[in-house]
């Protein structure tokens, strides 16, 4: 789009008429007058959700003539809700009940809140964000059973549809999510935040998580897809946003210790201390984990700490400081090949293989409200990290190690950056809207190197370039990034039911690489005939626009119609070109992709009986990054390119590719239809189901065209049912996925394959989960089942570290925890 074009939106969107408006507050207490604090207000036909303050005062804005239904939750009190009319500006104070103590169930607890609001969905407007016209999933982390010790993402994810997940069984210590054809490696393809910063490697540079919080900590997940690029970034996967849960506020120190023990030796630590002093919270956890893993060489160890310190200088002025420190070590196994896979799942030739993350994030958040009508929020964010990869790898994946010097890949990652945001309500032609304008501005100083490491069995991490100098993988780069981003978006109430939110992003990228790489040559004895390092500088500045529109139509207060469409931007990276892999080489030309996300669908509920959110989505790519199967080429001393006669995995840009599919999920309640009064019970059943094709359109790669996108199952289900009673809750999942391709040449599984492993299909596979958990009063109990049938499949063929090769799925395992909370 044209700036000229760009300036007249911007004048639309700033030249709004402002006229007067009803508001509605007041103050919640309970049955002796005293303010209850973070109660929750919610008004269910608008979809409003307020948080009550130090006072017990809640307030509205910018609310329509009408009739509502306003409806108060807070634990420990009982339900209230509440018709009024609302013709003027109205105070309303309100007063809870306390439940009767045998009435204090989590059971009921949870359920009651999950009834009430249903927050299956993000709200229209909370803080200064702005989700209206977005297909938003909102998990939350204090209703689930599973193995939240382990992280296991097929059951936190449960009931977010269409989500691809590879499993590592490593605790969770890194999650690794995609959908709709994008590769779930490391959750790359998401922006991948926590209580709002970024948390990946390099948003632009290195867009990998290696760091993922505990779900021990978290209170929900919010999973935003289409048009979250306008406020988070330009990526095509959308956002990841791990809230974590607030410091307590009726307590000076709340204690929390969950102690887990699992198959394979899985012990894992969580505790945590959380409270408010006046004016001043905190909330802060040690997480520490170890385990040996199913298949030999597979021992790992993690330290996580996470302190949240907040001070409240006023109703409307807050400032929180947040500090993450993460360490983990692991010894990988490597690859199979189909043939390793299908005669022993659990076998290893790999016993020198390392890897090692040290992360640290700092940040730093004021939150303002300047009016009832306009929110302020300033974040200051940076990350100081590393991650370390060492061992013998080659794309023999059969090749027993030979013990001599093992290729070591060393990364620093340094980066800082600031998001600003305001939100202002008003109205225009008599009705309520919404205006979000916000910044952002991140630089990175990043380094990377890889070499020769030791020919020891050890974790040892140092550079062995003096004994080995004529090792064939050599490079050394620094990446100093830079972005700056300019964003915004309105919600327009065109009638009391439609509401259209168009928006926008403004970027300016540069990419820089400063470094050389090393290119070895031999003869056929094996003799080096030439070593010569080779300086790589390089610069790519661009600056675009990306537009994007929301709509939704609240038929009735129990059903909305949504829709988005979003342009989308996804930046090639020269640290992914610039690590030689040996099974795995990057086109020197690649480019990057762009292309749009559109979403149309349906959600609401049945009275308390029945939830579902069913839409269809399109994808386009163009210039989409892809890999195909070729033969490896090497540099000539004359500086020609040359087959070396071995097969890789080739990425580069593949063509034009168009993902289409339909997503749905429903919550049937069976206890809210046949045994209504009967609250300590609790019985529901859920589908989750993906239905997805796509298609490379067109490709200037042979073979391509008309071929399936990589990493699609076609059918991607997940259903289950939970149950409990009283303190008792208790889940049954079942997960299907179908056949999908690794390699935009649909390269099929070789069953007789004794070489690579790198290439092929991913079978479809089923896995079936059990877990129950009961309290009383101070204690939790959890235990489990994963993959109770002890099916053996696979969900990633690694081209580089963890493998290359297949990466088996963990067996049946159990785990068992015990909670403790003060």
């Amino acid at each position: 789009m044209r700036l000229k074009e760009f300036s007249y939106f911007i004048v639309v969107l700033f030249t709004l008429p402002v006229f007067s408006q009803f508001s509605l507050k007041g103050t919640i207490t309970d049955e002796t007058g005293l303010p209850i604090i973070d109660a929750e207000v919610y008004i269910r036909e608008l979809e409003l959700l307020k948080t009550t303050t130090s006072s017990g005062n809640y307030s509205f804005e910018s609310i329509p003539k009408g009739t509502y239904s306003l409806v108060i939750f807070s634990y420990e009190y009982d339900v209230l809700e509440k018709k009024l009319v609302l013709e003027n500006d109205l105070s309303l104070n309100l007063a809870l009940e306390k439940l009767q103590v045998e009435a204090l169930s989590e059971v009921v607890l949870t359920q009651k809140r999950e009834v009430v609001f249903a927050l299956k969905q993000l709200k229209k407007v909370e803080g200064t964000a702005i989700y209206a016209g977005k297909k938003t999933e909102v998990i939350l982390l204090e209703g689930i059973t599973g193995n939240l010790a382990a992280n296991n993402p097929r059951q936190i994810y449960s009931q977010v549809v269409g989500l691809n997940i590879y499993d590592n069984g490593d605790a969770g210590l890194q999650l690794n999510i995609g959908g709709r054809g994008l590769d779930p490696n490391r959750t790359a393809n998401f922006n991948t935040r926590q209580n709002g910063y970024d948390i990946s490697a390099d948003v632009l540079g290195y867009p990998e998580s290696y760091y993922t919080p505990p779900a021990e900590a978290l209170e929900e997940i919010q999973v935003i897809r289409g048009a979250a690029s306008l406020q988070y970034g330009t990526q095509f996967g959308g956002l990841v946003n791990f809230k974590f849960k607030e410091p307590e506020t009726t307590k000076k120190i709340a204690w929390v210790s969950r102690q887990t023990v699992g198959s394979y030796n899985l012990k894992t630590s969580f505790n945590s201390l959380s409270g408010t002093l006046g004016k001043f919270s905190y909330y802060t956890y040690f997480n520490y984990k170890q385990g040996s893993g199913f298949r030999p060489n597979s021992d790992y160890t993690s330290r996580n700490y996470f302190a949240h310190l907040g001070y409240q200088f006023s109703d409307k002025t807050k400032i929180s400081l947040e500090t993450t420190f993460l360490n983990y070590l692991a010894q990988q196994p490597g690859g199979l090949t189909d043939a390793q896979f299908i005669l022993d799942p659990t076998f290893s030739n790999r016993d020198r293989n390392w890897f090692d993350v040290d992360w640290k994030l700092y940040s730093l958040r004021l939150e303002h409200q300047f009016s009832s009508k306009t929110d302020f929020s300033i974040n200051i964010f940076g990350l100081d990290a590393s991650r370390k990869a060492l061992g013998f790898r080659t794309n023999r994946v059969s090749q027993v190690d030979t013990n001599e010097a093992r290729e070591l890949l060393v990364d620093c990652f340094q980066n800082w950056g600031a998001e600003a945001r305001m939100l202002t309500r008003y109205k225009i032609g008599g009705k309520p809207a919404a205006l979000l304008l916000g910044s952002k501005i991140y630089r990175t100083d990043n380094n990377q190197q890889q070499g020769a490491g030791s020919a020891n069995s050890n974790a040892d991490f140092t550079f062995a370039t003096a004994q080995f100098p004529d090792f064939e993988r050599q490079s050394q780069f620094n990446f100093p990034n830079s972005n700056l981003a300019f964003f915004g978006e309105n919600i327009f109430n065109i009638t009391p039911k439609l509401t259209v939110t168009p928006g926008f992003r403004l970027e300016h990228i540069k990419t820089e690489s400063e470094g050389t790489y090393r290119v070895i040559n031999r003869d056929n004895a094996d003799n080096v005939i030439r070593n010569e390092e080779i300086a790589d500088d390089r610069i790519f500045d661009r600056t675009f626009l990306l537009l994007g529109v929301g709509a939704t139509y609240k038929a009735n207060p129990s059903v909305e119609f949504y829709g988005n469409f979003s342009q989308n931007y996804r930046s090639v990276t020269f640290s992914d070109i610039r690590v030689v892999n040996p099974s795995f080489q990057v086109d020197t030309n690649i480019e990057d992709e762009d292309g749009f996300t559109a979403d149309i669908g349906m959600r609401g509920r049945f009275k308390n009986i029945f939830s579902y959110d069913v839409s269809a989505f399109g994808l386009l790519y163009d210039n989409r990054l892809g890999e195909i199967l070729k033969k490896a080429t090497r540099t000539t001393a004359a500086g020609e390119e040359v087959e070396t006669g071995s097969l890789v995995r080739f990425r580069g840009n593949i063509g034009t590719a168009f993902i289409y599919g339909l997503e749905s999920f429903a919550n049937w309640s069976v206890k809210e239809t046949f045994f209504a009064n009967n609250d300590k019970l609790k019985l529901n059943l859920f589908t989750n189901l993906a239905l997805t094709k796509s298609e490379y359109t067109t490709s200037q790669r042979t073979n391509v065209a008309g071929n399936e996108v990589e990493f699609i199952p076609v059918i991607n289900l997940k259903t289950g049912i939970n149950f409990g009673y009283n303190n008792l809750l208790g889940g049954i999942q079942y997960t299907y996925l179908s056949e999908q391709f690794t390699d935009a040449t649909n390269a099929l599984q070789d069953i007789n394959d004794n070489q690579r492993g790198i290439e092929g299909t991913i079978p479809g596979y089923d896995i079936l989960d059990f877990s129950l958990s009961y309290v009383y009063k101070q204690w939790k109990l959890e235990a489990g089942i994963n993959n109770v049938l002890d099916h053996s499949y696979f969900t990633r063929r690694a081209t580089g570290y963890p493998g290359p090769g297949i990466i088996p799925s963990e067996p049946r395992t159990f785990y068992t925890t015990l909670q403790f909370k003060i």
